[in-house]
């Protein structure tokens, strides 16, 4: 069990993904997207296993979910810097995780 404070640590938050293309280095099929979070977080990236899902085109302009307090992680040539979240289906593959209506960017997942 985690406590409150715990979960508060986390930082999720809403951005719009910018530009969405494919990510040829992975080793796994990959998107790298680019995700604005507002002027108080900015502009960061994330590479994205959701290619069985989604195509580059379809999600440029769509709201996402992310963690936004992780430290940058290395994926091949990439510095990631979010986590975008998702849920696996039956089949394995990534439906992200998005607000159903719209909301500021930035805001926190509370």
């Amino acid at each position: 069990m985690i406590t409150f404070e715990d979960f508060l640590k986390v930082e999720l938050r809403v951005g719009r993904i910018l530009e969405a293309r494919v990510f040829a280095e992975a080793n796994k099929p990959a998107y790298i997207l680019q995700v604005d979070f507002g002027p108080e977080i900015g502009v960061k990236k994330s590479s994205v296993q959701i290619t069985a899902l989604y195509q580059p085109e379809e999600l440029v302009g769509r709201l996402v979910v992310a963690v936004v307090n992780f430290p940058p992680k290395q994926i091949g040539p990439l510095m990631s810097e979010c986590l975008v979240t998702g849920f696996h289906n039956e089949r394995g593959e990534v439906a992200l995780c998005v607000p159903d209506k719209d909301v500021p960017l930035g805001t926190r997942l509370l």
